[in-house]
């Protein structure tokens, strides 16, 4: 007869807590695979459009799919009035995902399909919101800058659409392709914390605007969704390769963290990393080169003190530099790609579902007897 584990995991470190068809990881190879192919192949052929459809449907879509499948995500980038009014009326102090928080959840209640939790509806509501969140990060950035909102372009992919709903002029043909590969690249990755929370959430059988509002609010976290904007902050503290020796040695005699190094699953370099970089390099000449050289240098100073390799984190950061975006705008960045994950995995939570409720050990007091008001 089988019991139920009382064994326990700070962080639920090892847990395999489902089962999913849609990501592969072997961090000691140092293996990424959507459904089956190889994050290194989707890198150098693949578009977001092609990945987002493959993590949902299972297998890469033919020409025709692709083109039909494109066209659907575009036709669905619009938001409604009343979500794009929040956006305008936020604080332009608040944090850009608070502020995706709040409008990603409003949409919720302006969707014709919000409640409704039919197999087509619910993947009717993942390509809006797929496409919507583009919509919303652009109009925020904007919109904190008191920049009106500017309408989305159907002639453009999803990558190029975004940075043109941003910046106000199409970008080049470089910007945009290295963006669409860090889409790619951010895509999915297994059971991270906001895919579980999203899948969580979906257990309950709660609507598919309430699993990505709970998966937002948890990527908003410094130590998921916000690391590369605080690689971005230590590489602009460290100013200079000059400075690199001493800014690790101090940093780690203080036994801070070092950002943008070492994985929670990856005991070698994180596979991701070296295509956001070769596409860092193509952009350079759009910002300032040093932030690569002092990147380098902090690289090979921290395999020596600690063995460690990069994580996605740390040359997202450069590349979403180059390509002109503020860092407190990244997590948003993280949220335009991820979404693609959560709703492939919100959907097969659906189809399989069995709630999720892990126990806890318990380390308060024992049995104590309970004294009255007066006698405390």
């Amino acid at each position: 007869m089988m019991t139920e584990s009382t064994a326990t995991s700070a962080g639920l470190k090892g847990v395999v807590a489902g089962r999913s068809s849609i990501c592969l990881i072997d961090g000691e190879q140092g293996l990424l695979a959507y459904r089956g192919y190889d994050i290194h192949d989707l890198a150098k052929h693949s578009t977001f459009e092609e990945a987002t459809y493959l993590l949902w449907e299972g297998d890469l879509p033919t020409r025709a799919d692709l083109a039909d499948f494109t066209t659907m995500l575009a036709e669905q980038r619009n938001v409604p009035e009343s979500v794009l009014d929040l956006i305008v009326n936020s604080p332009i102090d608040a944090p850009p995902m608070a502020t995706l928080r709040t409008a990603v959840s409003a949409l919720g209640a302006a969707d014709p399909l919000g409640e409704d939790m039919s197999s087509k509806a619910n993947r009717a509501k993942a390509a809006r919101l797929t496409a919507q969140i583009a919509t919303l990060t652009a109009a925020i950035e904007r919109c904190r800058h008191r920049l009106e909102p500017i309408a989305p372009d159907p002639a453009l992919n999803h990558a190029a659409n975004f940075l043109y709903m941003v910046r106000g002029e199409r970008a080049s043909t470089a910007a945009s392709r290295a963006f669409d590969v860090a889409l790619v690249m951010h895509a999915d990755h297994g059971f991270n914390a906001s895919t579980f929370a999203s899948r969580v959430t979906a257990a309950t059988l709660s609507d598919m605007h309430s699993a990505i509002t709970s998966a937002i609010g948890t990527l908003k976290g410094p130590l998921h969704g916000g690391a590369n904007q605080r690689v971005k902050e230590m590489l602009d503290e460290i100013g200079s390769p000059n400075y690199v020796v001493d800014y690790v040695d101090k940093t780690l005699a203080a036994k801070k963290r070092i950002m943008g190094f070492g994985h929670r699953v990856y005991r070698v370099e994180d596979p991701r990393g070296r295509h956001l970089k070769a596409h860092a390099e193509k952009l350079q000449d759009e910002g300032d080169p040093m932030m690569l050289e002092t990147s380098a240098r902090l690289i090979e100073v921290m395999h020596q003190r600690k063995g460690l390799s990069i994580n996605v984190d740390f040359y997202s950061a450069s590349l979403y530099t180059y390509l002109r975006l503020p860092p407190d705008l990244f997590p948003n960045l993280f949220a335009i790609s991820r979404i693609a994950g959560w709703a492939a995995h919100i959907l097969e939570q659906y189809a399989d579902n069995q709630l999720i409720r892990p126990r806890s050990e318990y380390r308060g007091p024992g049995q104590r007897p309970y004294r009255a008001l007066g006698e405390r």
